[in-house]
C-alpha cells in the first residue's frame, strides 16, 4: 500500500494498478467529526448497556457475593504513590488470593463483552464498505481508512 501526506487529515481514496493510494483533503474539518459517528451513539450505548445488565446477572448467579466485595475493595484502589504499603497480616493476603481469581474472571468476562461489541462494530462498518473484490479479507486499519475515503468521496457527491 503506498501511502502520501501528512497523518493528521482523512484520505482520498484513489486506486492504481491494485495499489491504493491516499492523499489528504484539502476541505477537512476535524472539529466538526463525521454525522456516523453521532448517529450510531445511542444504539451503541443501548447494545452495551444490555450486554452488561446480561454479565451482571451471570456474575450474581455464579458468585456467592455481588461483584464486588468488601474484602475485594483493595483491588480497584488507587493505591497512591506508595503510602500505606505496609505489611499485611496473614488474612488479608489470604482473602487478597481468594479475591483474585474471582477478580480475574470478572475482568475476563467484560474484556469479552468489550472485544466481541468492537469486532460487531467493524463487522457492521465493513458490511458497508464496497470493496475489490467484495469478499476480500481487510485489517481493521485498512477498514478505517477506507470508510474515511469512502465518506470523503460521498460527501464529494453530495456536494456536485
Amino acid at each position: 500500500m503506498k501511502m502520501s501526506g501528512t497523518g493528521t487529515h482523512p484520505l482520498e481514496h484513489q486506486p492504481l494498478n491494485g495499489f491504493v493510494s491516499y492523499k489528504p483533503l484539502s476541505n477537512y474539518d476535524p472539529s466538526h467529526p463525521p454525522s456516523f459517528v453521532l448517529h450510531n451513539q445511542e444504539e451503541i450505548r443501548k447494545k452495551l448497556k444490555s450486554r452488561m445488565t446480561a454479565l451482571r446477572q451471570f456474575e450474581n448467579e455464579n458468585s456467592s457475593g455481588g461483584s464486588c466485595s468488601a474484602d475485594e475493595s483493595h483491588l480497584f484502589s488507587s493505591g497512591g504513590n506508595g503510602e500505606g504499603k505496609e505489611q499485611l497480616s496473614r488474612e488479608e493476603r489470604r482473602r487478597r488470593r481468594r479475591a483474585t481469581p474471582k477478580y480475574r474472571s470478572a475482568h475476563a468476562s467484560r474484556e469479552r463483552v468489550r472485544v466481541e461489541a468492537f469486532n460487531t462494530a467493524f463487522a457492521e462498518l465493513r458490511s458497508l464498505l464496497p470493496t475489490l473484490p467484495p469478499d476480500k479479507r481487510l485489517s481493521k486499519i485498512e477498514i478505517l481508512r477506507l470508510a474515511i475515503c469512502y465518506i470523503a468521496y460521498l460527501n464529494h457527491v453530495l456536494e456536485r
